[in-house]
């Protein structure tokens, strides 16, 4: 299975959170899974970590790659036809960053790992 943490989803995974599923837990472990994150999840911790709004135990320079190299989660950059997707997709959820998200599940195939119940409306696979 291909799987594409959402933001909260990757936080939580890097920082064994009990708020993380227990069937996320189980998906994350399987070595046959493939498990990405995106560059938009990396800018929205950028953001909010540059607001303070999501403290990290260091920079997000080095707590993304540090943490995707270490629990062996592939980095999904942002290609133009996810974008285009966009102009498809029903404006269900109002969050720039998990509409891209979305955007980029359907242009590539992925299943989102996401406890939002807005995502779950749209046209893709999601698992929590």
């Amino acid at each position: 299975m291909r799987l594409l943490l959402d933001t909260c989803s990757f936080i939580w995974i890097t920082t064994d959170a009990s708020e993380l599923s227990g069937r996320a837990r189980e998906l994350f472990a399987d070595p046959n899974n493939e498990i990405f994150l995106s560059s938009v999840s990396v800018w929205e911790i950028a953001v909010k970590n540059q607001l303070g709004r999501l403290p990290l135990p260091a920079s997000p320079e080095v707590f993304v790659p540090y943490q995707r190299e270490l629990h062996g989660i592939q980095s999904l950059p942002l290609d133009e036809e996810s974008c285009l997707q966009l102009l498809r997709l029903p404006q269900i959820h109002h969050d720039p960053f998990d509409r891209m998200l979305v955007c980029q599940a359907i242009a590539q195939s992925l299943s989102i790992v996401t406890p939002d119940p807005l995502v779950t409306q749209y046209p893709i696979r999601c698992i929590w």
